[in-house]
């Protein structure tokens, strides 16, 4: 194998390299002898096929594998030879016009290698940084509204007597056609539709104007969506809705005692209650995780500044402006609705992708020092979890991970990472500060890595 560097531009390198074909006809004759005592052709024993024959019918279909192999072996070396970490999948470039002849045996195996290296750099201290833990106390008032929602979800309702009409608090059966400018809009229809007066789940206006109605009572009503609507379309707009009322329900009788809570498999009230809380602190550890984390990788950011593969950048941008362009689309906005540009999105969106593979290779240098791994077992919970976003297809989803190694390595990746963040906060000073729920659950101002 002969390597010459033809190129090297900041972090991208190509490669030129060289196979003999003497060297691959040495594979080949190999690979022959090989198959000499395995197959098996009409007309000749076992083991006593001539070379020369399996050539004539294999050469080219063998030579092609063997090509393929030389190549991801010969590019492999080439690295380690060099001491380099391709940033991605290296590009392979081989001339369509010599591949005959290299099949044939007639012209060496040469080819284009080309990637980007992962950047060198030294990791910085870690034990000067300092950051705050948000920590919320659990009251029992908490628990209590908690449990009063879960009541609230499980309350039976019963029809009110024929007359009877609709009160805060009952639910009403209706139909309902949604129009603007005497015109149906898209989403703005049901037929037989829940509707819990009081709890304010529709346009502001549109439950209120339902108290009073009864059963087989038919009324339009006229709302006007609110300035912030999620669908710009209809934002601010005025609406009328045909409506139809098919029953009136009362509220049933909703006491929170130990029947009730047997009614949902446990024990005791109390019982239920350790459930709540345990539920509400689990809830409140993930956010407080989130904070957490984003802290700690604010810190490191602010440590590092190095030249970034563009490949990678590119990977990462074009993820994250897939998802933002079908999310607008989805949510019917545009960049003037985000008082923005797409040209400005778009500059923001990279700088957010920069920071992501920054700190990806960061992390992932911590975590070869550290020697963090991801074992088997963890691997399988990741794969578990992923395959319980789609109930029912359980079993497709395991098939598909464990036939794709990259798709494996999207799941495993994750998991490292957060096992790297472990490792760096019992590295850093972290102090408990205790803060309200509606600070812990505060949006950050920008992104979130």
């Amino acid at each position: 194998m002969q390597v010459t560097e033809t190129s090297t531009e900041g972090l991208k390198r190509e490669l030129k390299i060289v196979v003999t074909a003497s060297e691959l006809a040495e594979k080949l004759d190999a690979y022959l002898e090989d198959l000499k005592g395995r197959a098996q052709i009409r007309g000749f024993r076992p083991g006593k096929v001539p070379k020369g024959h399996l050539k004539k019918l294999y050469g080219k279909s063998a030579m092609a594998e063997i090509v393929n192999t030389v190549i991801g072996e010969t590019s492999n070396k080439a690295l380690e030879e060099r001491s380099e970490k391709a940033a991605m999948q290296p590009q392979i470039k081989l001339s369509d016009e010599d591949a005959e002849k290299i099949l044939s045996g007639d012209l060496d195996l040469a080819y284009d290698l080309s990637y980007e290296i992962v950047p060198e750099f030294e990791l910085a201290p870690v034990d000067d940084i300092a950051i705050e833990r948000p920590v919320v106390e659990v009251s029992d008032s908490e628990v209590d509204e908690r449990l009063t929602q879960i009541a609230e979800g499980a309350r039976s309702y019963v029809a009110r007597e024929e007359g009877a009409a609709a009160e805060t608090g009952d639910r009403l059966t209706i139909s309902y056609l949604g129009k603007i400018d005497g015109e149906p809009f898209e989403g703005g229809a049901d037929d037989r539709a829940a509707i819990f007066l009081g709890q304010g789940r529709f346009i502001p206006g549109f439950e209120e104007q339902l108290i009073g109605l009864k059963v087989g009572d038919k009324k339009v009503i006229e709302v006007t969506f609110p300035e912030d609507y999620q669908a710009k379309h209809l934002a601010g707009k005025p609406a009328t809705f045909d409506i139809e009322v098919f029953e009136v329900a009362a509220p049933g009788e909703m006491k929170l005692d130990d029947d009730w809570a047997k009614t949902l498999g446990m024990d005791s009230l109390d019982a239920l209650k350790g459930i709540v809380r345990q539920q509400i602190e689990s809830q409140n550890g993930g956010q407080t995780r989130q904070k957490v984390k984003r802290q700690l990788l604010d810190a490191l950011d602010a440590q590092y500044s190095f030249e970034l593969p563009a490949t990678l950048v590119d990977q990462e941008f074009n993820a994250i402006w897939g998802q933002v362009e079908a999310e607008m689309k989805s949510a019917g906005k545009t960049f003037e609705d985000e008082e923005t540009t797409e040209e400005k999105a778009r500059a923001d969106y990279r700088k957010i992708a920069e920071r992501r593979v920054r700190l990806g290779l960061v992390l992932s240098k911590f975590g070869e020092r550290e020697k963090v791994q991801v074992n088997e077992q963890e691997l399988q919970r990741a794969l578990i979890e992923r395959a319980r976003q789609f109930p029912g297809q359980e079993k497709a989803v395991f098939d598909f991970y464990r036939r794709d190694a990259n798709a494996l390595a999207s799941l495993q990746a994750p998991v490292f990472e957060e096992k790297v963040v472990d490792v760096l906060l019992g590295l850093i000073k972290v102090t408990d500060k205790t803060v309200t729920k509606e600070e812990l659950f505060k949006d950050d101002e920008e992104p979130a890595v």
